[in-house]
């Protein structure tokens, strides 16, 4: 059985809002300015954000793999908002590109390429109830995992004009009513699963039915946790999976929310290369069977 939660019902989105306001005013919070651009390919408008200091970023995840160190162990007082349960606390996104980017972090170590189970699915169902986000979950360091402790993600929606995230209607419009598939006509693998039918449950209810859809989602897609690598996305309204092989392509960073639609770029060159080629075509190249590009 998953943990029971411990913030209040439904002030979850108010307290990540004003953690956050104070966090920035401390300098707790130490935001990544961006420029956003519209990038369509095949219909789909890609939300790519231009990066100017991507490499703070960077320099300080370095740091802290060559000193040995985790960040969420301890993790910082500024950065966390509320108790989720008795194994997971949400803190905020210290070095954010979006607003309100916090994640769902694991009171004990476990390993970032571990399975995940009743208790992350109720943390991270917790939180989509409450904001109605994008969660997200980047299994392994070629999935774009920057920290190896386990962690979930949550940033707000829409993630730019229009729908609420640039693939919402092409992958819902893939989804059936129950059970998991794989559709045809997308350039890379990918499982979805339809969680609508969840909506009235409680987040310890939809985790015992949320992992028996992710693990549908896994065995569709061949994926063995900690042998394959993986990204994980969730709403309120779907669930998808798919398969990675490779972190980056031509140093742009691909991690989970690509597959939602939304890439960052580090510089104008980056932003160039990836006109050139195409958002469809850089997110082939780094799941199973894509071409070099």
């Amino acid at each position: 059985m998953a943990p029971r939660q411990r913030f209040e019902p439904g002030t979850l989105a108010a307290a990540i809002a004003s953690r956050a306001e104070r966090a920035l005013r401390e300098g707790a919070l130490v935001p990544i300015p961006t420029h956003a651009q519209v990038v369509e390919d095949d219909g789909i408008p890609f939300i790519v954000r231009v990066v100017a200091q991507l490499a703070r970023k960077r320099e300080a995840t370095a740091g802290q793999r060559a000193a040995g160190t985790n960040p969420f162990l301890p993790y910082e007082a500024a950065l966390w908002v509320a108790d989720l349960s008795d194994t997971h606390v949400c803190l905020l996104n210290k070095f954010n590109v979006v607003d309100r980017h916090v994640l769902l972090v694991t009171r004990a170590f476990e390993d970032q390429e571990e399975p995940l189970g009743p208790a992350d699915f109720a943390a991270l169902w917790a939180c989509l109830e409450e904001t109605g986000g994008l969660g997200f979950y980047n299994a392994g360091e070629v999935a774009g995992a920057s920290q190896r402790h386990k962690h979930l993600q949550i940033v707000p929606l829409p993630l730019g004009p229009g729908a609420a995230f640039p693939f919402a209607a092409r992958l819902e419009g893939l989804t059936a009513k129950e059970g998991v598939v794989v559709p045809p006509g997308l350039p890379f693998p990918v499982a979805l699963a339809s969680v609508e039918a969840l909506d009235s449950r409680g987040p310890d209810d939809a985790a015992a039915a949320l992992v028996a859809l992710y693990r549908g989602l896994l065995q569709r897609t061949g994926v063995v946790p900690g042998r394959v690598p993986y990204n994980l996305l969730a709403t309120r309204r779907l669930l998808w999976l798919l398969p990675r092989t490779r972190p980056e392509w031509q140093g742009i960073a691909v991690n989970a929310l690509a597959f939602a639609g939304a890439l960052l770029v580090p510089d104008e060159d980056a932003l160039a290369r990836l006109r050139a080629v195409g958002p469809l075509a850089v997110l082939r190249a780094v799941t199973p069977g894509g071409e070099q590009v």
